[in-house]
């Protein structure tokens, strides 16, 4: 299980700041998943942070519409997409109420529960590859759109919830350009991710989509 000084919950104040300060914050902290079969715990060790209506490559850059609702709500809370008609994606909401940033979770390490993982994982070749992307790491812990909206503030009892963990030194902290983004919107570092991990996943341009025939 978790050790004790990572039960520190991280408060709503954490998340109530710019999008750029709380990317890199967010890497070494303890995100836990509540299932009915026990908790799934996983360290933070990539992540990548859109900046809301001004941001080319962030949901809200044309503005509100009821799948992005919940970025303009108060900071705190997820935010879960649905994309290419197949994958979820885990964020975080951030900033002040009704600025639309949050941050992309994109990989991290199972630290506790990687056995309630692995069923659904099972393409993974090892367990370090179990959360190494975005939508494996919604996968690995069964998030959903039902957790759109969920408060990570709300304590222990909540299906997800964040904690203090062992945040990564500002020297191991590395940043680059988003991954998969096109145009405007990828050329900004804004992903952040631990030096040296393996569980962060692997950068890859932009390749454009082609229609099948």
């Amino acid at each position: 299980m978790i050790a004790a000084p990572d039960r520190t919950p991280l408060p709503r104040a954490f998340f109530d700041r710019p999008v750029l300060e709380v990317a890199p914050d967010l890497l070494g902290r303890i995100l836990v998943r509540s299932t009915p079969d026990g908790p799934i715990a996983l360290r933070l060790t990539e992540v990548e942070a859109y900046e809301g209506e001004s941001d080319p490559g962030s949901h809200a850059y044309r503005g509100r519409t009821a799948r992005n609702e919940v970025m303009y709500g108060p900071p705190g809370h997820a935010y879960v997409y649905f994309t290419y008609g197949m994958w979820h994606c885990l964020n975080m909401v951030c900033g002040p109420e009704g600025f639309a940033s949050g941050v992309l979770l994109r990989a991290g390490e199972i630290i506790d529960g990687a056995e309630l993982t692995r069923h659904r994982r099972q393409s993974a070749r090892h367990d370090k590859e179990l959360a190494k992307g975005p939508a494996r790491l919604a996968t690995a812990l069964d998030v959903d759109r039902a957790l759109n909206g969920t408060d990570v503030c709300a304590g222990p009892t909540a299906p997800l919830s964040l904690y203090t963990g062992a945040p990564a030194p500002a020297d191991q902290v590395r940043s680059g350009p988003r991954t998969g983004v096109s145009g405007e919107g990828g050329v900004h570092p804004y992903r952040f991710w631990i030096a040296n991990d393996p569980t962060v996943s692997p950068y890859r341009a932009h390749t454009p989509r082609r229609r099948t025939s």
